[in-house]
């Protein structure tokens, strides 16, 4: 089943692409190079994240453990601030590049725009289930019982809310990952912003939404992979 998640996650991603480049040869009109971006900072985290999980490999060749774990947690945080880029996909699903003059039948972009969020969607996914997955061997041990304990779960719905928090602040504040190297930058436009009226019922109400609506796909795509694992050490 793992597997089959993973050729999902691939194809649907592949898809999208296939679709975002060839729209522009096919219909005469330009490629939007901001879908390509976008597309690309999806699939960032789960690169990231492998680089994490391979450097334990290093202990193997003698690098000592304390480089080693270094490394691992400066790959950690970068894939977390990396990791709404993978659900920013989802905000995505409209129709803002289609022009006029494009001549590219409503039914392509449609599906094109579709592919795109799901690509954000099953990317988001697989990066959570990925670090669970780890997060159970590294605390619990070579067991898959633990992936239904509750400091599993509440590990997932953590990982959850920040994805949507930071949808949030990359949607309305367009902030980027980056700017965390200016951190000042980014508190002064999340204080400002929150000080306008209502602006804290909406952040709230978005971060609450969109860590329900992944978690209820997290629970429809991942929880059959979990719930196989646990039957199968059974």
């Amino acid at each position: 089943m793992i597997a089959s998640l993973l050729l999902g996650v691939l194809g649907m991603n592949v898809l999208a692409l296939g679709l975002v480049v060839a729209r522009g040869p096919v219909y005469g009109t330009r490629v939007y190079r901001p879908m390509l971006l976008n597309l690309a900072l999806s699939a960032a985290p789960l690169l990231v994240l492998l680089l994490a999980f391979g450097a334990v490999s290093l202990l193997a060749v003698g690098v000592p453990r304390a480089v080693v774990f270094t490394v691992i947690t400066v790959l950690l945080v970068v894939w977390l601030l990396l990791l709404p880029n993978a659900g920013y996909l989802v905000t995505e699903l409209n129709l803002s590049h289609r022009r006029d003059d494009d001549g590219v039948p409503m039914w392509f972009d449609v599906v094109l725009v579709v592919s795109l969020a799901m690509a954000g969607v099953l990317n988001t996914v697989l990066n959570v289930l990925v670090v669970q997955l780890e997060y159970v061997v590294v605390v619990h041990g070579d067991v898959a019982a633990p992936l239904l304990a509750g400091d599993t779960l509440a590990l997932v719905v953590v990982v959850l809310l920040l994805v949507a928090w930071g949808m949030y602040l990359g949607r309305h504040l367009r902030l980027n990952s980056w700017d965390v190297l200016r951190p000042w930058r980014i508190v002064h436009k999340t204080v400002v912003h929150l000080r306008e009226p209502s602006a804290a019922g909406q952040a709230v109400a978005f971060t609450l939404l969109y860590a329900l609506f992944f978690g209820v796909m997290y629970v429809a795509v991942a929880g059959p992979v979990i719930q196989a694992l646990v039957l199968l050490e059974e």
